[in-house]
């Protein structure tokens, strides 16, 4: 009836409804950490039942008390309440920003095993729960952007808006992903997908559309702040893969190099020598450089790939897989879930349990360093190309993104322009 008779109005009050509904969005990330069960436990038999209690409860206070509407929420209760219905807003507000904060960590992870963001550094928190994780600098970019906000906007109320639109793109985002999620994965039929999508946006376009409104009184720090996430790991992504591809396309075929060795083998020098390499046909630039400066090979060599599967945990049986290229040549491909943290002392131990025995402390691991230069490119692509320098110049460097003893490492260093 409200809709019906007062529809310009009705529209513009569904901004202010889907507030009452704010912080669902960090279940997406709790779900990653508990799994769909206990969430759906929590939401079924405390969270959606003291949510429909408490704005009914408001309902009818405002009902008998109109000048309640300054603060309905701690004028519900009576004044002996108020400081104990106080200390609970703040321990609520304490456990959400937690989630929230663990929720950033989990998907910052994922992401940097993903490719889309540059690798940084990571604390396992717990032994016994690998979901249990610290990011220092993503810790501290969140504490900036909180004070930030904070002296920006002052007042929690001036946020409504950035919430609004925050929570409802969210939506329309997640039904979006999780239909190409049910199509591409899930494998299910086109048009149920569709019928599903549809059903769903028909409930979150309203909602979104009702915030646009409240744009620019605050609803434009979502989505700037998700467009700059956006244009930085864009920007990670192609830039990388431009790097790469520029890198390898002039390289030779790693068993036609193998066959030429073996015909005219260089100087060997007792050890075992570990190349990172990050494809499997192509010779590692490290290797490369290696034998062109310096002329010599290790009595054994191995080709080390790190893998991230399309999986968040792979088993142990499948984690290592070896392949004997020559009598001197091995090739390591190490596989890991994208919730996973590579270890190389891991696959040496996974490798010793395959035959293929080696010693952290006795191995000299190559790795390549590239000192890129920005070319001749339209303006716009030189400053997507300067983003990409800043971003792996304060990058981790991969000798502590895999836990590798910094005395064994020798990098070797070539240029290449983007």
């Amino acid at each position: 009836r409200f809709f019906l008779e007062y529809k310009t109005v009705s529209f513009i009050a569904l901004g202010a409804v889907v507030l009452s509904i704010t912080g669902v969005e960090a279940l997406y990330a709790d779900m990653g950490h508990f799994g769909k069960f206990p969430i759906r436990l929590a939401w079924f038999t405390v969270v959606l039942p003291s949510l429909v209690l408490n704005y009914f409860g408001q309902g009818a206070l405002l009902l008998k008390h109109p000048e309640a509407i300054k603060n309905p929420f701690f004028l519900l209760a009576p004044d002996w309440a108020l400081i104990p219905l106080l200390i609970l807003a703040a321990l609520a507000t304490v456990i959400a920003s937690q989630a929230v904060i663990s929720g950033v960590f989990s998907l910052t992870r994922q992401a940097v095993r993903l490719g889309y963001l540059s690798p940084m550094r990571i604390i396992h928190t717990s032994e016994m729960e690998s979901g249990q994780i610290y990011i220092p600098f993503v810790n501290w970019l969140l504490y900036f952007a909180v004070v930030v906000v904070i002296v920006s906007f002052e007042h929690s109320s001036n946020l409504a808006a950035a919430y609004g639109i925050a929570v409802t793109g969210t939506m329309v985002l997640t039904s979006i992903l999780s239909t190409t999620v049910a199509r591409k994965n899930w494998h299910w039929n086109k048009y149920f997908v569709a019928l599903i999508l549809i059903a769903f946006l028909c409930v979150d376009i309203p909602l979104f559309s009702a915030n646009l409104d409240k744009l620019l009184s605050g609803g434009w720090l979502p989505l700037s702040l998700g467009l700059i996430m956006f244009t930085i790991m864009t920007t990670w992504k192609s830039e990388r893969f431009r790097l790469l591809r520029r890198m390898h396309e002039h390289g030779n075929s790693l068993e036609a190099m193998i066959a030429s060795l073996e015909k005219s083998p260089p100087v060997r020098v007792p050890g075992t020598a570990v190349y990172m390499s990050r494809a499997l046909s192509v010779i590692p630039f490290a290797l490369l450089h290696n034998l062109k400066h310096n002329k010599v090979l290790h009595e054994r060599v191995i080709l080390l790939t790190l893998r991230t599967e399309d999986a968040p945990y792979v088993h142990n049986v499948r984690r290592v897989q070896i392949e004997q290229l020559s009598p001197t040549f091995w090739r390591v491909v190490a596989s890991y879930g994208w919730r996973e943290t590579p270890n190389v002392e891991e696959v040496f131990h996974r490798c010793g349990l395959e035959g293929l025995s080696c010693r952290m402390m006795e191995t000299s691991f190559f790795m390549s360093h590239e000192s890129l230069i920005v070319g001749k490119r339209p303006w716009y692509l030189r400053l997507r190309g300067k983003l990409y320098l800043l971003l792996q110049r304060n990058a981790l460097r991969a000798p502590d993104q895999f836990e590798i003893p910094p005395n064994r490492v020798i990098e070797l260093g070539t240029q290449v322009e983007i």
